[in-house]
């Protein structure tokens, strides 16, 4: 006996009900697993990068006081100048205005290097973080099985930001 149309048409009906409940899971199993974290907030929160900053804040601590000293010498010697330079004979005036220019230089070329390993120091520690970081984001990623983590984001949803899992985990590894 050959199919009737009725036959037929449930045959196109069931097929096709049986295509739209197992097309939902297919395509779940398509849809990557995408992750976030925010750097700039790693950088700034995480243990290891609150430790760099205070061995970089220990290390030039005293460049830094001996700087504002400089700064202290600087403020008082042009005080005295501008206060006194009316009364002062033209040499000791002259004297002063060459001890002041002498100085400052010094206190310029300090300022600058001072600032130029700073810069140097923390770009150091923060590339140990940053490697710190990248070696936990891929150990939650290969354990939370995802397929992409993106650190440059103009949006991220919450739900995707594992930001603070990093965070923890950086916190908890030694």
């Amino acid at each position: 006996m050959s199919p009737g149309p009725v036959s037929a048409a449930r045959a196109v009906v069931l097929a096709a009900s049986l295509w739209l409940v197992a097309a939902p899971a297919a395509a779940q199993q398509d849809v990557p697993k995408i992750g976030y974290v925010n750097t700039e907030r790693i950088l700034r929160d995480a243990t290891p990068a609150k430790q760099a900053q205070q061995k970089l804040e220990v290390e030039f601590s005293k460049r830094d006081k001996e700087l504002q000293e400089l700064a202290g010498r600087l403020k008082q010697i042009n005080e005295k100048i501008e206060k006194d330079g009316a009364v002062m004979g033209e040499s000791d005036r002259v004297r002063r205005q060459r001890e002041f220019a002498d100085l400052e230089k010094d206190f310029q070329r300090k300022q600058r290097e001072f600032r130029e390993d700073l810069n140097q120091r923390r770009n150091e520690e923060l590339a140990q973080v940053v490697e710190k970081a990248n070696k936990v984001i891929r150990q939650i990623a290969e354990q939370e099985k995802f397929d992409f983590i993106l650190q440059e984001a103009v949006f991220a949803s919450p739900r995707v930001d594992i930001t603070e899992k990093v965070i923890k985990a950086l916190g908890s590894s030694k």
